[in-house]
């Protein structure tokens, strides 16, 4: 808690005593080699002012708010203080219920009543802490298996703070887990007679021993559903007490076979996996904005988006939209509509990458196979490209940050995703360890960074602008997704997958997938992807087409271009699609209060924010704050306000200094017997009193 100063009494007889000398005597509190008190004694006539300025001082860090963030005071034993800075009663803390809207009253529970290598239940009974996370309900209340990391089916998950790995690498004598969960003899007993090579199953099935995948619940049903009957060997087992069935929640033991089952508004996706329920993705009615009202729906439309009255269809504010799109004649665009086409850079022939910066009309391109990537104007002035960058390796994905100003791509033979600045050679490698990375998109507004990977395990996956809190979000039923395109609004990613011709979209979490197109004879080859208004656009290779449909269900085919020799990547250039906003500097929920600047030749990326005051050509070596600020830690008043009480106090100090030199300098003014002096005071910490009249009137001020 904030100290405060009791100084009541010299209010009360500062008007009868405010020519006399002042006696103040200072308890420290604070440190307990200081248990002398301080005598001060000062004559008000020359030396109030300061005295008063003094006190104000020595009482500044005492003031709530003064030092720090202004965040609402916690009472120290009886709240505690939650990590976005409210204040909740300490009785609810590791009551299993969630009081603090970060969660932060629910973590790191251990401490409180188990052992230092225990796990606290909600139930508050504490269990080994390598029980955490391995597929079984311990705690009898599912709370050591719910936070744990959110493995997708057909992976295992190797503890809250490990990998999801895959299925296949599951008994094969070697561990893979931290903890050597994956090759547990009670885990293997059970897929010894099958070993798995690939992750064909999903973790809702049951892989047979030729290969052939079967639902979990046929299995020990007293009848065979494998050819080779091996869906009813080894039946004496609890399928349910092994990696938990499969079963992100719950497994439910039934007399022949399992079921998963999830809780309360909760949905079970592929059988074994449960995700919350989200109306407004469910029912997949509106474009972008989505409100559940009183068990109704209302639609609405982002800023820069209209609202067709009829249709209830979001159409971007301003000129047409163009469609950018590249194929063996050079990059080209045409208008959405369909009324203008226009020819751009004819010499940058054959499929490639292309990613669109809305704010200067400038589209950025790399060929198919090659390490250059090229800047070529849409105003019309400049048809010749000019080559920015020559990367290592050759280039399959491209994406433009255009709030840092940041160029993202894939480098399949690097196995990384790089970035580099714009109208910079500088460049560096950011993710590493891919596999076949094919594809890179990225939400500057949310500081998300987004890129997907084909290979022998094809998943995507998402982190910081900074490379930092990886995070996958698909790794089942997907062979290799080719482009990735976000729909800001809405705030889901979809990609589209050549394996399996189809497009699909999830959240920016991995949740509430859906497959919004399916092979229609236009996806037998997909290339290029993009997501604008309430459609998605692609090309295909075989079909040598550029097409569109509804981007809810895949309604509404059109064919907007045939013909095209080798098509590739597509883009919508639009500034609706990169509106300004807040500067994530570097990862998600780091928000700067004016700029951020990005500095890509330290250690690793390093994102800073500055004042205005610093300006663009400032040195990014000498910032004005060397740490990003959370946005949610101090708002604007409470700064201003600080800052504004930190001028006037500096104002008054330097007022106070020269009134001080004035009277202490001035000619004719003759010192006398009672005149404050120092010098003759041998300890720093004691000023020398002179005899006092017997009118004088003492005052005795405690801060303690």
């Amino acid at each position: 808690m904030p100290y405060s100063c009791t100084v009541s009494p010299l209010h009360e007889r500062a008007d009868s005593c405010r020519s006399r000398s002042l006696k103040l005597t200072f308890e420290n509190t604070l440190a307990s080699s200081f248990r002398d008190r301080v005598v001060l004694l000062w004559r008000t006539r020359s030396m109030g002012p300061l005295g008063a300025l003094f006190l104000l001082l020595v009482s500044w860090p005492h003031v709530p708010g003064a030092a720090g963030h202004s965040l609402p005071s916690c009472h120290e034993q009886l709240e505690f203080r939650c990590r976005d800075g409210s204040c909740i009663p300490r009785l609810k803390l590791c009551d299993g219920q969630t009081d603090c809207e970060d969660v932060s009253d629910e973590q790191h529970c251990s401490h409180v009543w188990c052992k230092k290598d225990e796990f606290a239940c909600h139930s508050r009974q504490c269990i080994s802490a390598r029980l955490l996370c391995n597929g079984v309900n311990d705690c009898g209340d599912g709370s050591d298996e719910e936070s744990c990391q959110k493995c997708t089916a057909g992976v295992f998950s190797c503890g809250v703070f490990d990998i999801c790995l895959p299925t296949h690498k599951l008994c094969d004598g070697r561990a893979d887990c931290k903890d050597g969960r994956d090759e547990i003899q009670k885990l293997c007993s059970l897929t010894k007679s099958h070993a798995q090579t690939s992750p064909t199953c999903a973790a809702s099935e049951f892989q047979c021993g030729d290969g052939q995948c079967i639902l979990q619940a046929w299995r020990c049903d007293n009848s065979s559903d494998c050819s080779d009957g091996s869906d009813e060997n080894n039946c004496g087992h609890n399928e349910c007490e092994v990696n938990n069935g499969g079963c992100s929640h719950v497994c439910v033991k039934e007399k022949m076979g399992f079921h998963c089952t999830c809780p309360k508004d909760m949905r079970l996706v592929e059988g074994s996996q449960c995700e919350e329920v989200n109306r407004c993705l469910e029912m997949d009615v509106c474009d972008q904005l989505c409100n559940q009202i009183n068990g109704s729906l209302t639609c609405d439309c982002a800023e820069g988006y209209g609202m067709n009255p009829t249709t209830i269809e979001c159409k971007a504010k301003g000129d047409d939209a163009r469609l950018v799109f590249t194929s063996s004649k050079g990059v080209q665009w045409m208008s959405i509509t369909g009324t203008e086409h226009r020819q751009l850079a004819p010499h940058l022939s054959g499929p490639g990458s292309v990613a669109a910066l809305a704010s200067n009309g400038t589209l950025y391109w790399a060929q198919q196979g090659q390490g250059s990537i090229y800047r070529v104007s849409m105003d019309g002035t400049q048809h010749n490209a000019m080559l920015v960058l020559k990367v290592n390796g050759s280039v399959s994905g491209l994406a433009v940050d255009w709030i840092h100003q940041l160029l993202f791509w894939t480098s399949v033979e690097s196995g990384s995703v790089d970035v580099a600045a714009l109208g910079s050679v500088t460049q560096r490698q950011l993710i590493t360890g891919l596999e076949e990375p094919s594809a890179v998109a990225v939400d500057p507004l949310h500081g998300l960074l987004f890129w997907a990977q084909c290979g022998t395990f094809p998943k995507i996956e998402r982190a910081g602008l900074d490379g930092e809190d990886t995070q996958a979000l698909v790794t089942s039923s997907v062979h290799c997704p080719v482009a990735l395109s976000l729909d800001v609004p809405r705030q889901l990613l979809y990609w589209v997958d050549r394996g399996k011709r189809s497009i699909s979209r999830v959240n920016l979490k991995g949740q509430d997938r859906k497959t919004v197109v399916e092979s229609n004879g236009y996806l037998d080859r997909p290339f290029g992807l993009a997501v604008f208004e309430g459609f998605v656009y692609w090309s295909d290779e075989v079909t040598l087409s550029v097409c569109r449909a509804n981007k809810h269900n895949g309604s509404r085919l059109q064919t907007l271009l045939t013909n095209l020799p080798s098509p590739g990547g597509v883009a919508i250039m639009h500034p609706a699609l990169q509106p300004n906003g807040p500067s994530v500097c570097g990862r998600a929920r780091t928000v700067c209060r004016h700029e951020c600047i990005v500095d890509l030749q330290s250690e690793s990326p390093k994102f800073t924010c500055i004042f205005p005051e610093t300006g663009q050509n400032t040195s990014q070596e000498i910032p004005a704050i060397s740490h990003t600020i959370p946005a949610s830690n101090l708002s604007d008043p409470t700064f201003l306000g600080v800052l504004s009480l930190i001028i006037f106090l500096s104002l008054l100090l330097v007022g106070m200094a020269l009134w001080w030199w004035k009277e202490e300098f001035r000619p004719s003014r003759s010192l006398t017997v009672q005149s404050f002096s120092l010098k003759e005071s041998q300890d720093p910490l004691i000023v020398q009193r002179p005899p006092a009249p017997q009118s004088s009137c003492f005052i005795k001020v405690n801060t303690a």
